[in-house]
């Protein structure tokens, strides 16, 4: 009877423990979710440290995303995610996981749940940790900046705009720089771009000059999740435009008539290097004898020299050169000279300057040829000339002189003397 008595506490006891309210049992069962905060990187593995101890209860261990009714299913014995793996298989008190290639959608507050079973297939919330805020840090991606699609000439005032996207946190920090001296830009834009990332795009202008050639435009991005800030650049030479400036001499000016003279075209400070040269001649064209290549100057710009040979002729005396240049498939731009001839009235002279000397000697002989002729016959003439003369003299002199017959006045005279004489 005694032994009966004292067998009877331990029975009951132990229908006590398995009989009584779960909420007791709570008591001697804990669960460990250590972790308040968690940042990790997009890309890496992010580790969830939960374990349990104390009595062993029945039931399902799980990990949720969030709480409430959105809450969903990370990790569950029967099965997971694919990116989602224990890190003690097997374990009944270690339920610490991995979840490979976190991107920042992974973002959010992760429970670690105990569940026990009520029923056949019904399991009821037992005890859960106090949550683990993951941060998922998603680094911005290479600046790129871009500007006009065309050439742009002088003095033109155009934006540049430099984008990077797919970052988290949303806090970020653009930078721009001329070569190495800071801009003024204006306030980057933010936008939300897929889930839990973030784009920015920034825009600065900028007034060309002809010595931007050299010129660099650089976008700076910083960013909490970078190291060191990343930076985009943009050559303003890609489009800027720079158009010559044209000028043409002429030597030697004024020119002797039938002397060559240079014409020398100067193509100067252009940008990009495609240039084209022709020449005109009173709007003709004509061939150039000398064209150069371009050639780059220390300030990025190009110059270029064209050369055109034309002879001094009497008939081209005024004439007008032209130099047009065609510069990166742009309007032309032209200069001029004129063809300027010292003494045109030298022609003659100059013609018989510029011959032989065996020329000379046959023109020589035959003027003198010719002038002897001309003599020739003037004598010849002058001769005929005095024999006609003399024999016309010949013959004067070879006539009787017959009495030559009185006038009338004598005649008369005589009258009248014979007329008194009568009439004394």
């Amino acid at each position: 009877m005694v032994l009966v008595m004292q067998e009877l506490p331990l029975v009951c006891l132990m229908l006590l423990l398995f009989c009584r309210d779960p909420g007791v049992g709570a008591q001697e069962f804990w669960l460990h979710q250590p972790q308040d905060k968690v940042s990790v990187a997009a890309g890496e593995t992010l580790t969830l440290n939960c374990t349990t101890s104390g009595m062993a209860i029945a039931g399902a261990t799980r990990w949720l995303k969030g709480w409430g009714s959105e809450n969903k299913t990370i990790y569950d014995q029967r099965g997971s995610l694919p990116r989602v793996m224990r890190a003690v298989n097997g374990s009944d008190t270690d339920f610490t996981i991995h979840i490979r290639n976190v991107q920042p959608e992974d973002t959010g507050t992760y429970y670690c749940v105990k569940f026990v079973k009520r029923g056949i297939g019904q399991d009821e919330l037992f005890q859960h940790g106090n949550g683990t805020e993951v941060s998922v840090q998603a680094k911005p991606s290479s600046p790129l900046v871009s500007g006009p699609e065309q050439r742009v000439s002088l003095g033109q005032s155009v934006s540049f705009n430099c984008t990077t996207g797919g970052f988290f946190p949303k806090e970020i920090l653009v930078k721009w720089f001329k070569n190495r001296d800071p801009m003024m830009a204006q306030q980057p834009q933010i936008t939300e771009w897929g889930v839990k990332t973030y784009n920015v795009s920034s825009t600065v202008m900028v007034t060309l000059q002809k010595d931007d050639v050299p010129s660099q435009l650089t976008c700076e991005v910083q960013h909490s999740t970078l190291p060191a800030p990343l930076r985009g650049s943009f050559q303003l030479s890609r489009v800027l435009r720079v158009p010559p400036s044209v000028e043409v001499r002429s030597e030697p000016s004024p020119a002797e008539l039938n002397k060559i003279v240079t014409f020398t075209c100067l193509v100067k400070e252009f940008y990009p290097a495609h240039v084209s040269v022709s020449w005109l001649e009173n709007g003709i064209e004509i061939n150039a004898q000398n064209i150069s290549q371009p050639r780059e100057l220390r300030n990025g710009l190009f110059e270029l020299r064209s050369q055109v040979e034309v002879q001094a002729t009497e008939e081209k005396n005024g004439s007008t050169i032209i130099c047009r240049v065609v510069h990166d498939a742009q309007a032309p731009a032209s200069s001029s000279a004129s063809l300027l001839i010292s003494n045109p009235a030298q022609g003659e002279s100059s013609k018989e300057s510029q011959m032989p000397k065996g020329e000379n000697f046959l023109s020589s002989f035959f003027l003198l040829l010719w002038l002897g002729m001309l003599l020739e016959k003037a004598l010849l003439g002058g001769l005929l000339f005095f024999l006609f003369k003399h024999m016309k003299s010949k013959a004067l002199d070879m006539l009787p002189y017959p009495t030559p017959p009185q006038s009338l006045a004598a005649r008369a005279r005589s009258q009248g003397l014979a007329t008194a004489s009568s009439d004394v």
